[in-house]
């Protein structure tokens, strides 16, 4: 159930979870992913509810920070909000395509929350396949702050499950690019072929599923 509540095209970041508080719902989850792009790794989606008084200096998209902001960020969300991860490894995508699996990812964040939310904001154009009212928000992650903070717990959780599988598949280089296609990662797939952790239905990667 999609629910138009925000006619404005700007509103400053926290006026989504202040505007929807004012229609009566207190447990207003923020909802985002990381991960849709790459060739190798799973899908990660985290969902956060911020303290309704919650003030958090540098809060933004998570692909505008640096990883030490995005680590001490990380660490100060998790004090403060509740926050729920959903994971969707890369067989799985390739069994059920990118969309599809990014909001499985989703619900299970949700769904892992250890509070219920009553509301959803979601980045992006495509709601969430749960029955909770909710809200999409083209580039939400740069324009309200519970968005904000799940887009940069999906991005630490996935960013540090790349760099120990760097550990478990070598010369792939994870710790590096993340699994997105960079000269080194294609270069590397092309001479050791496909891992476990790669996405075998994304071009890229299906080129060199058959060696000679």
């Amino acid at each position: 159930m999609t629910l138009d509540l925000f006619p404005q095209p700007e509103l400053s970041p926290l006026q989504f979870e202040s505007r929807t508080r004012a229609l009566g719902y207190r447990l207003i989850a923020g909802v985002d992913e990381a991960g849709r792009g790459p060739l190798a790794g799973p899908v990660v989606a985290a969902a956060v509810i911020l303290p309704e008084q919650f003030e958090l200096p540098g809060l933004n998209d998570s692909k505008q920070l640096s990883s030490a902001v995005r680590q001490r960020l990380f660490l100060q969300i998790r004090q403060q909000a509740a926050v729920g991860v959903g994971i969707v490894a890369a067989a799985e995508i390739d069994e059920m395509n990118i969309l599809r699996a990014t909001l499985k990812a989703m619900c299970l964040a949700v769904r892992r929350l250890r509070q219920a939310a009553d509301y959803l904001l979601v980045d992006g154009i495509t709601p969430v396949p749960l029955p909770l009212p909710q809200r999409t928000i083209k580039q939400g992650d740069a324009r309200c702050a519970s968005i904000a903070a799940a887009s940069i717990m999906a991005k630490v959780v996935r960013d540090r499950m790349m760099i120990a599988y760097d550990r478990l598949y070598p010369g792939y280089g994870f710790a590096g690019h993340k699994g997105y296609g960079s000269a080194l990662h294609m270069e590397a797939i092309a001479r050791l072929g496909p891992s476990p952790l790669h996405r075998r239905t994304f071009r890229g990667v299906r080129e060199h599923l058959e060696r000679p």
